[in-house]
């Protein structure tokens, strides 16, 4: 195997790693506004946790942990104790909801503000000392 050192260089722009902490908590806020929402970004919040929980820019796993852990802690509460909600009727289920709005759009809401107010410089992703392998000739 012939390995080679290859220098290649790459930008991650400040107003990119702003938006990627910001989705999170963009993603909690607008899910809460729709009754239904909250359970079809259950799922979609896991892609976006994935994708930039480990973003070079570790403030941005920061705020996205952050967001996450406020949204799965109203969910694993809602869903566990809407088991035992009496009856057939919506009103406790909309009761939920209330909750889940009174505690996530206010933070969310704080969250977004904090990321927008701090400086997110660009950050250079040098990878001077990345060694490759090439498959022999």
């Amino acid at each position: 195997m012939d390995t080679r050192s290859a220098e290649t260089s790459h930008i991650v722009s400040g107003r990119s790693s702003r938006f990627a902490a910001m989705q999170m908590s963009l993603g909690n806020l607008i899910s809460m506004l729709l009754p239904p929402l909250p359970l079809l970004w259950f799922g979609g919040s896991m892609l976006v946790y994935a994708l930039h929980r480990h973003h070079p820019n570790p403030r941005v796993g920061h705020y996205t942990q952050r967001a996450a852990y406020l949204f799965y802690a109203v969910m694993g509460a809602v869903i566990p104790i809407g088991t035992f909600f009496p009856g057939r009727g919506i009103t406790s289920w909309l009761i939920a909801w209330g909750v889940g709005l009174a505690v996530i759009i206010p933070a969310s809401l704080w969250s977004i503000a904090r990321i927008r107010a701090e400086e997110w410089p660009d950050i250079d992703l040098s990878s001077a000392n990345v060694v490759t392998e090439e498959s022999p000739s």
